[in-house]
């Protein structure tokens, strides 16, 4: 593999993503409602009804999953519901660099074909697997990048509008995890499903309609730390992204293969 090559077409991915502002609309929608609601349960609903979150049996019983965690140990009982909240929706923070990741990676390729600019491309000496792997990053590296962004705002909005000590919450190994382990490994699968159904397809909502099948076993989390008290400890996370770690290997090498470039420009013409 070509370093250089790959840096060249990554370039020119990154170039091409400053034309199409409108394709991070979906992860900053999505990043947006993960940072409001956490503060609309936590600070402004309680503050709205003069009702403590404490006072709740429901939120009570919840909580005692969540007892057991050093984080919660200093902290009273609000800024303890508080902290699980805003733990809680890291979950839906990390579908924020998953849906920037389909858009991109999908209408990366598929943009390409329709602008009858991949032919030229695949005539170069680029091979197959700098091809993929600069398509992947073109898409992964900005996904990462919104989602240090919104992290950054996350915790920047716990620290202004939370109890003291809320925030620290959010600087755990278990939400590190979630977001910067857990999150690029589910934003990885779900690209590069994207450019493997984009090999194979004219319409780029094709590509996004199977890439978007990461989201569901991530938003069963999300339900289940919400209604049934589980928690994502550091062990599950290790071990959901080194399952997503092999199923990304799995999905690089099936990209390569769909990747023909004979195939490709027969379908494509």
């Amino acid at each position: 593999m070509s370093a250089a090559r790959v840096l060249a077409l990554l370039g020119k991915e990154l170039l091409d993503l400053r034309g199409r502002p409108g394709i991070f609309v979906p992860g900053l929608l999505t990043g947006a409602i993960a940072i409001f609601l956490p503060v609309f349960l936590a600070v402004i609903l309680p503050a709205a009804t003069g009702e403590r979150l404490s006072d709740s049996a429901d939120i009570e019983i919840a909580l005692q999953a969540y007892r057991d965690q050093p984080w919660t140990r200093a902290l009273d009982a609000e800024a303890a519901i508080q902290s699980m909240l805003f733990q809680q929706f890291l979950m839906l923070l990390v579908l924020s660099p998953v849906a920037a990741a389909m858009s991109m990676a999908a209408y990366s390729v598929i943009g390409e074909k329709q602008a009858r600019s991949l032919e030229p491309l695949l005539a170069t000496p680029i091979t197959t697997f700098e091809l993929l792997a600069a398509k992947v990053l073109g898409a992964f590296l900005p996904a990462l990048a919104l989602s240090l962004a919104c992290f950054a705002v996350d915790v920047a909005v716990a620290a202004l509008f939370a109890r003291p000590g809320v925030f620290m919450a959010l600087l755990t190994a278990r939400a590190l995890g979630v977001l910067f382990l857990m999150g690029p490994m589910a934003s990885l699968t779900a690209l590069t499903l994207a450019v493997c159904v984009s090999s194979r397809v004219n319409d780029p909502r094709s590509a996004q309609q199977l890439a978007v099948l990461v989201v569901l076993p991530l938003t069963a989390l999300l339900i289940a730390e919400l209604t049934a008290g589980f928690v994502v400890t550091v062990p599950i996370i290790l071990l959901i992204s080194g399952g997503l770690a092999l199923i990304n290997a799995g999905l690089f090498r099936l990209g390569v293969s769909l990747f023909d470039r004979e195939t490709i420009l027969t379908r494509w013409k």
